[in-house]
């Protein structure tokens, strides 16, 4: 039996309405093989932890420019953790200064991507993080 392609979570949190984004990546996932599940807009972070625990997803990716990112990352963060989800990676992008990601980085956040960095380099990201941290 072959591997199982990788399983990641797309999610828009909060009141931001601008998923284009979001639906940019998700595509580009899927592209590179990956199985997306797109939660779509206005996900609460239990909303998230909840459906990628449903799933069984590798990672969860959230999309925010809101402004909300020092909220957000850390209650998911704090929900995986709560729901022994301690080897689905939790990543994402958005307007966030580095001063925050460097903050999010200490909580076990992953790698936090700025609007406009390539899809190839986010995808290949997520599949070099699941191959050294998840075993199928």
């Amino acid at each position: 039996m072959g591997e199982r392609p990788i399983r990641v979570l797309v999610a828009k949190v909060g009141l931001d309405g601008h998923d284009r984004g979001a639906k940019v990546i998700a595509t580009a996932l899927r592209d590179a093989g990956m199985e997306v599940i797109y939660t779509g807009l206005r996900q609460t972070p239990e909303m998230v932890v909840n459906a990628a625990l449903q799933e069984d997803v590798d990672a969860i990716g959230i999309s925010i420019l809101s402004g909300a990112h020092m909220t957000v990352f850390p209650k998911v963060m704090q929900l995986l953790k709560d729901n022994g989800m301690h080897d689905v990676l939790l990543t994402g992008g958005g307007i966030i200064p580095e001063a925050d990601m460097q903050q999010l980085s200490e909580l076990g956040v992953g790698k936090l991507f700025h609007p406009g960095t390539s899809t190839q380099e986010i995808a290949g990201y997520i599949s070099d993080w699941v191959k050294e941290h998840r075993s199928f």
